[in-house]
């Protein structure tokens, strides 16, 4: 039924697989309409009690895939093969057309969602993997934004939301990545637990949530959504994106996604990550085990 998802509804659960294992379920078309497809039917069918969110392979998912340049994105973000800051800008703000509000359609869910994260989950693929409700990763997962060094901006703020004044200025201002361990000891996310734990950790959270009538978890779930979106969450998610298409086009980012294309996608992350010596660039201790692959 998808080219890019797999979906799995067992018992009132329902899991969504990011399933380009091939390319680290790095985000391409068309995955956030078929994401956004899967949650609202989620939301319709009360069959549904709970959601889990998870990538296959051996990454959660590394973010947008910006090899050969982005041009999976023109149709939205150029004109005459020329970026264009107008289409960009409306496109990427508004819900139907956003890929990142196509994948926040999870936070609008009123199932509760659970977002089951291993390996590399960066850049956009943390954006995602924040948004949801419930945030369990397996203790040797990186979680980051190199965006922040290079071509991009916060997307759906909620690092921002999820962090105090002083850890998200720090994480915006330097990109440093934390691993699954580190993001819950500081309660970015909510748990962390060996790998070979992950899958029966989410399963035992899920299973209590499922004890719960679904209006109670619905009536929580929207209280808590509205007071972070009284604190200016939609202002942040207006900005964030109109700031990010700008970051994709200054004359720096130009450059560093021309050697991207020309060179390989590896040779600019060297060049972007090099001198913090993390992401790829880390010893092996601070990059996820190669090992823990999920199955799709």
């Amino acid at each position: 039924m998808y080219e890019t998802i797999k979906t799995d509804l067992v018992d009132g659960l329902l899991t969504i697989t990011l399933n380009r294992p091939e390319s680290l379920n790095t985000i391409v078309p068309p995955m956030p309409q078929e994401f956004e497809d899967a949650m609202t039917k989620a939301a319709r069918d009360s069959t549904v009690k709970v959601i889990v969110v998870r990538g296959a392979g051996r990454a959660f998912c590394a973010g947008y895939d910006f090899g050969g340049g982005f041009h999976h994105w023109d149709e939205a973000v150029t004109t005459d093969q020329q970026w264009d800051p107008g289409k960009d800008f409306s496109s990427a703000t508004a819900s139907a057309t956003s890929p990142h509000q196509q994948f926040f359609s999870m936070w609008r869910c009123p199932k509760p969602v659970i977002a089951q994260v291993h390996g590399w989950c960066v850049g956009g693929g943390s954006d995602n993997a924040l948004s949801a409700d419930l945030v369990i990763a397996s203790e040797d997962a990186v979680i980051g934004t190199p965006y922040s060094r290079m071509w991009g901006a916060y997307l759906t703020g909620m690092w921002i939301y999820r962090l105090g004044l002083t850890r998200a200025k720090w994480h915006a201002l330097t990109g440093t990545p934390l691993t699954g361990r580190e993001a819950a000891d500081i309660e970015l996310i909510n748990q962390a637990v060996p790998f070979d734990e992950l899958e029966d950790t989410v399963a035992d959270v899920a299973a209590k949530l499922m004890a719960i009538p679904a209006s109670q978890l619905a009536a929580q779930k929207m209280i808590v959504n509205h007071a972070y979106e009284q604190m200016g969450l939609s202002a942040v998610q207006t900005l964030g994106p109109i700031l990010d298409g700008l970051m994709r086009n200054t004359p720096d980012a130009k450059s560093w996604i021309e050697t991207a294309r020309e060179d390989g996608v590896r040779t600019a992350i060297t060049q972007r990550d090099g001198p913090f010596g993390d992401y790829s660039q880390a010893p092996r201790d601070r990059r996820p085990n190669p090992d823990h692959v999920i199955e799709a």
